[in-house]
């Protein structure tokens, strides 16, 4: 093994600071100096072999001055009593800040301890934890804790993030930095104005009591017959969740899919409605309890995804019947079959027999490499010849 040099020392140093170790300790994290650095000196045999060598780089490592050396006395039969390095420590956290070069953004860190701590003394804990995230946020610091000390002031306000009044502070801020203001809100405010069911950056508003921009369901209808606006416009509607749910729409049949064309050019059905889904989020149509009283068709894409999305819709809707999601349907349509990047491979509970059946011959390549159908390739007259038979 090489001897220690002092780009190796330095080396050593710099991951304290890429742990946080350094600039935690100026926050109330783990006190670490004195320190003692790794450290390999030359044996017995390499100082009688390589003497110059040694002296080099004794030398070398005296010429830096933020650290301290210890020193062991060594007697050699010809070389006679000389002292070598046998250690080297760091006793103060200003040495190890002056050995990497770090003493400005130290500053700068002890800036934002101490701002914190006459504002938000609840987040130098967080300060401890992720100091260099801290130093990245260093400009926007001060409006992040303002935001922090308005929340903390007015909790759940029950308004839009653009209504927020404070200098500097806007929305896009805000926006962008929803996953570090969760951190510091879930440790200020109290538990009760939280709601702990809203996760993730789409969860932030409703987590903190702000108002949300509304879910929307878009749907047609089918019926010619049937219309909710004057005759001549198109009954393409698109309605707020709420307002979806309170609709109660006199059609005895829904079709969902997963395709905005299809979801177009869906040909006209008798008392029935279709509805532009969502992919794996049904939490909207969930809310509308008059659809469990309608007979509901899901048509997604034969593939691994298609079947995990219809498996969580059933968890909302259990008696949905699939649609065009069948194994006939898939060979009859062999030269449009695609490739799925990303199949789904675990159990999927909620499936027919038949689904289950089709489902696992596609996770398991059986007619070959993660094929898939994408329901838009379905041919349209196909699609109207599978609507006469419901």
């Amino acid at each position: 093994m090489k001897w220690t040099t002092p780009a190796d020392l330095k080396a050593q140093v710099i991951k304290l600071w890429d742990r946080g170790l350094l600039l935690g300790s100026l926050s109330g994290g783990e006190a670490i100096f004195p320190l003692r650095l790794k450290f390999k000196s030359p044996d017995s045999r390499e100082l009688s072999e390589r003497f110059s060598e040694v002296r080099e780089w004794i030398a070398q490592l005296k010429a830096a001055k933020q650290y301290r050396i210890e020193w062991r006395r060594v007697n050699h039969r010809d070389l006679g009593a000389n002292t070598i390095p046998s250690a080297i420590w760091l006793d103060t956290l200003e040495d190890a800040l002056a050995l990497i070069g770090k003493r400005r953004a130290a500053e700068q860190f002890s800036s934002l301890v101490e701002l914190t701590s006459k504002s938000q003394p609840e987040l130098v804990p967080w300060l401890a934890k992720r100091p260099l995230r801290a130093l990245e946020l260093a400009e926007e610091w001060p409006q992040l804790l303002a935001i922090v000390a308005w929340l903390h002031k007015h909790p759940r306000p029950a308004m839009y993030l653009r209504q927020i009044d404070l200098p500097g502070v806007h929305t896009k801020l805000i926006e962008g930095r929803r996953g570090i203001l969760t951190e510091l809100l879930d440790l200020v405010l109290a538990e009760e104005v939280i709601d702990p069911t809203s996760t993730g950056g789409g969860g932030f508003c409703r987590r903190y009591g702000f108002l949300d921009k509304p879910s929307r369901v878009r749907f047609r209808l089918l019926d010619p017959d049937m219309r909710l606006l004057p005759m001549g416009f198109d009954q393409d509607i698109a309605v707020t969740q709420t307002s979806f749910s309170l609709l109660e729409l006199p059609v005895s049949k829904v079709f969902i899919t997963e395709n905005e064309i299809n979801f177009l050019a869906f040909p006209n059905v008798p008392d029935a409605m279709v509805i532009f889904g969502a992919g794996y989020g049904f939490d909207n149509l969930a809310a509308a309890p008059w659809l469990k009283q309608k007979a509901i068709y899901y048509w997604g894409d034969i593939d691994t995804h298609g079947f995990a999305i219809l498996n969580q819709f059933r968890g909302f809707f259990p008696g949905t019947t699939s649609f065009l999601m069948d194994r006939q349907t898939l060979l009859d349509h062999r030269p449009l079959w695609g490739v799925e990047t990303q199949p789904e491979t675990g159990p999927l509970a909620r499936l027919s027999e038949e689904e289950s059946v089709l489902y696992d011959q596609l996770r398991h390549n059986h007619w070959g490499n993660r094929i898939r159908l994408e329901q838009e390739r379905i041919g349209f007259d196909f699609l109207v010849n599978a609507l006469r038979t419901l």
